[in-house]
């Protein structure tokens, strides 16, 4: 069940009880007769509940990364903050925008409900905003037809779950203006057309075997995970709708098997 939703009947249920007796019961009773135990936990309970559910509906919400498609920005069990107000205020539970504040830029990093299994939450950079047209071709990619700029950078080695050992090169991509790194591994092909979907929008999009072009609709977003080769994202699964949307990304705060990277800010 959604972590929102539970906190959300928490709150009813602590907050109902507290407000049934205080206008109810405790009228009622006796000066010296003590507070029954269901009214004590609510008045104690809701306080808190009320408090982190604003916080994590409206302000920051934390989450832990699972899979290795955003390395090397962000690597298997890091724990992040989410900025929830960075592209509008949103109602909790069912994400609906109510304030309009920002847009997603190319280069952010986004949280995002995942389209095929809205109950998952998923990680990835936007690469296309609304009415871009996206090709990838040669492990590039390539924005309303201009070439999103790579420069080598040396080797990237890492295991992945299963130990399994994975060789990949490492490259700093200009993305719009937004530097940031990413892998990419020569052995494997642009994009496995085999895995690819049928999603919302699918005529947006035509692949090849040498290169994919996408043209973005209206209130969606493509994304792409830093691992290039180990992510299935927009390539494979189509557009993230606005309503889908969470939050920006922005801070590594715990990673209990690598202490350094507590702090980093996610670029």
């Amino acid at each position: 069940m959604d972590f929102a939703l539970i906190m959300f009947l928490l709150l009813v249920v602590t907050g109902s009880a507290w407000l049934l007796d205080h206008f109810m019961f405790r009228p009622k009773r006796a000066a010296e007769e003590k507070e029954p135990w269901w009214a004590e936990y609510a008045k104690s309970f809701f306080p808190v509940i009320l408090a982190v559910f604003l916080l994590r509906s409206f302000l920051v919400e934390p989450f832990k990364i699972p899979s290795g498609s955003m390395i090397p920005t962000l690597q298997v069990g890091d724990f992040i903050l989410v900025n929830k107000f960075t592209f509008g205020i949103r109602l909790p539970i069912i994400s609906q925008k109510i304030v309009q504040l920002n847009d997603p830029h190319r280069g952010d990093v986004m949280v995002f409900h995942y389209p095929e299994d809205p109950s998952v939450d998923y990680i990835k950079r936007v690469v296309g905003v609304p009415g871009d047209k996206i090709m990838y071709r040669n492990k590039k990619v390539y924005v309303n037809g201009v070439l999103q700029e790579q420069q080598p950078d040396g080797d990237y080695n890492y295991v992945e779950s299963g130990l399994k050992f994975v060789h990949t090169e490492r490259r700093n991509e200009n993305l719009d203006g937004h530097n940031h790194a990413v892998l990419i591994n020569p052995e494997m092909p642009d994009v496995h057309l085999g895995a690819i979907a049928e999603f919302p929008h699918r005529d947006n999009c035509s692949y090849t075997d040498e290169e994919m072009h996408c043209t973005v609709p209206d209130g969606h977003y493509f994304m792409m995970g830093d691992n290039r080769d180990n992510s299935r994202d927009s390539r494979y699964w189509g557009f993230v709708p606005d309503n889908m949307i969470v939050g920006k990304a922005f801070l590594v705060w715990m990673n209990f098997g690598d202490l350094k990277r507590i702090g980093l800010s996610i670029n």
